[in-house]
C-alpha cells in the first residue's frame, strides 16, 4: 500500500510540473538548443560578405558611371582580404576563386559577384590572377584583376587593373616558350543588345606591371577561340546584320585569324564565312 501511495504522489508531481516544463520549452534559450548545432550562423555586417553586401545594396538604381565610390570601397575590402589570406600561402586557382566568391556570398539577385582566377608558373614564381565581376543589372557590371606573385609559400600583391566595364572575365594563355614576360589574354562579353559584344585584351606582365599589347573592342556577336599560337575571332557587322535581317536573309560573318608574335597578335588572314 505504501508503494502505491508513493507511485501516485510521483505521478501527481510529474503532472504538476508538466505546465512549467512546457512553458520553459518556449523560452528563446530552449528553442536555440533545438537548432542544428552544425547550422552556420547568419552573416553579419562585421563579416566580409556582410560588409560587401551592405555596400552593394547601395548600387540599386545607380548607373555604372556614378557607381565608382561604392565599387571602389568593395574593391578595397576584397583586395585587403586577399592580401591577408595569401600572405603565408601559395594557393591554387581553385582556392583563389573560392576565396573571391566567398566575399560575395551574401549577395542576392539581381546583385551578383563572380570570381575568375588563374595560377600559372613563370620563372621562379607563380603568377596568380584574382579577378571578379560585380553586377547589379544585366548591363551594369564592373570588374577587377589583381595580380599576385607567389614564392616559397608566400604571396604578395603586385598590381591591380580593371578590364573593360560591363563585361565578365575569362582568361586564356598562349602556348609559347618562357620569356622575360608573362603573357595572357583576358576577354569578356557585354550584354544589352540583340547580340553580345566581345572585348579582348592581350597583356604582358614583366613582374612589376601589366602592359596592353593588343585589344579588340565591342565586336558585335563576337566569338573567340584559341589554338596553339593562333587566335580566331568571328563577328558580325551590326549594320550588315540589321540590313540582311530586314530582308529575311542571313548576314555574312567575318573571321580574322591572328598569329601570336613577340610583339603581340598580328593579322594572318581575314575572310567571310557562312552565318
Amino acid at each position: 500500500m505504501k508503494r502505491i501511495r508513493l507511485l501516485r504522489l510521483s505521478i501527481w508531481a510529474g503532472l504538476a510540473l508538466l505546465p512549467l516544463a512546457m512553458a520553459l520549452s518556449f523560452l528563446p534559450g530552449a528553442a536555440q538548443d533545438k537548432q542544428d548545432k552544425n547550422e552556420a550562423p547568419p552573416l553579419s555586417a562585421t563579416d566580409l560578405p556582410g560588409r560587401v553586401n551592405d555596400l552593394a545594396q547601395k548600387l540599386y538604381g545607380v548607373m555604372l558611371e556614378d557607381a565608382t565610390p561604392i565599387t571602389d570601397q568593395i574593391q578595397n575590402l576584397v583586395i585587403a582580404e586577399l592580401q591577408e589570406w595569401m600572405m603565408d600561402r601559395s594557393p591554387s586557382d581553385v582556392e583563389v576563386r573560392r576565396e573571391v566568391d566567398m566575399a560575395f556570398a551574401a549577395l542576392h539577385y539581381p546583385l551578383f559577384g563572380q570570381g575568375a582566377a588563374f595560377a600559372r608558373p613563370w620563372k621562379d614564381q607563380v603568377v596568380i590572377g584574382a579577378g571578379y565581376t560585380l553586377g547589379w543589372t544585366n548591363i551594369d557590371r564592373t570588374n577587377l584583376i589583381a595580380i599576385f606573385s607567389s614564392r616559397l609559400g608566400h604571396s604578395h600583391l603586385v598590381t591591380v587593373t580593371k578590364f573593360v566595364p560591363r563585361t565578365d572575365l575569362h582568361y586564356a594563355f598562349p602556348q609559347e616558350p618562357e620569356s622575360d614576360t608573362f603573357r595572357f589574354f583576358v576577354y569578356g562579353f557585354r550584354l544589352g543588345e540583340s547580340q553580345p559584344r566581345l572585348n579582348a585584351v592581350f597583356y604582358s606582365f614583366d613582374g612589376q606591371a601589366l602592359k596592353k599589347l593588343w585589344e579588340v573592342d565591342d565586336l558585335y556577336g563576337g566569338k573567340i577561340s584559341f589554338a596553339k599560337d593562333q587566335v580566331v575571332i568571328r563577328y558580325l557587322k551590326e549594320d550588315e546584320y540589321i540590313s540582311e535581317a530586314a530582308h529575311g536573309r542571313t548576314p555574312p560573318r567575318h573571321q580574322t585569324i591572328y598569329t601570336i608574335t613577340p610583339a603581340g597578335p598580328e593579322v594572318q588572314s581575314e575572310q567571310l564565312i557562312p552565318y
